[in-house]
């Protein structure tokens, strides 16, 4: 995921009129750091079966230069990356609600996932 328009990725226009630019500001290294993330970041939705159609992953740079990585994609599937998220929490013991529901649900996900 790492070309443009490959698995997901509609482009990485730069979008000039977002904000202003300050001059000394390494606004390039921070993108360069967000599109490493992005690519990363869709490997791994990827690898657990979220759906790619309708993904778009973007990189861009923060005012101060930082790396930003926009995800944009369709409401079922930022369901299944909540839940996803939700069974890691679980599984990490970092679930701060209740998780007897999420734990039946971990047997199911992963058969699922198996090819």
């Amino acid at each position: 995921m790492c070309g443009l328009g490959d698995d997901g990725f509609e482009g990485e226009a730069a979008d000039l009129e977002a904000g202003i630019w300050v001059r000394g500001v390494d606004y390039l290294s921070g993108w360069r750091d967000a599109r490493e993330a992005a690519a990363e970041l869709g490997d791994a939705l990827r690898l657990v079966g979220v759906e790619t159609a309708g993904l778009r992953l973007r990189a861009a740079s923060g005012p101060d230069g930082s790396g930003v990585v926009r995800l944009e994609l369709s409401a079922a599937s930022a369901r299944e990356v909540a839940m996803l998220a939700r069974v890691a929490a679980a599984r990490l013991g970092r679930a701060g609600w209740p998780v007897a529901g999420v734990r039946c649900w971990i047997g199911a996900l992963w058969a699922r996932r198996r090819p």
